[in-house]
């Protein structure tokens, strides 16, 4: 079962018009993380315009059919974030429910955590 990654691509974190602007700052989380999952079967990524978690910049999420999904955020667009979030995919996709016991967790993932939500019921 595939748990996909989504990126907001939109998200600007404090100070992001300081920069070169090129890029926001969610683009460069989502090309980090794609990076960092690329050509994987188990965990894949997606990028949205917006997932509306505007003061937690960057914001990701974390789904799978049938399993808990989580929403993250307050991630700086660095290598160190792409391998956490991926890492913390992988264990969800692996795991039957989508939740991972917190000492499996990645370090970097631990405070990021915004929201958590029940699978949809299967009619």
């Amino acid at each position: 079962m595939t748990t996909w990654i989504t990126v907001c691509d939109t998200c600007k974190r404090d100070g992001w018009e300081t920069g070169d602007m090129e890029l926001t700052d969610g683009e460069r989380l989502a090309e980090l993380v794609e990076a960092e999952v690329n050509g994987e079967s188990r965990v894949r990524v997606r990028r949205m315009s917006c997932l509306m978690g505007c003061g937690k910049g960057c914001n990701i999420a974390v789904q799978g059919s049938g399993k808990v999904a989580y929403t993250l955020g307050d991630f700086v667009p660095e290598r160190a974030s792409a391998e956490a979030i991926a890492n913390y995919a992988r264990l969800h996709a692996v795991s039957e429910t989508g939740v991972v016991p917190y000492r499996q967790w990645p370090e970097a993932v631990k405070g990021h955590f915004v929201t958590r939500h029940l699978p949809l019921p299967e009619e």
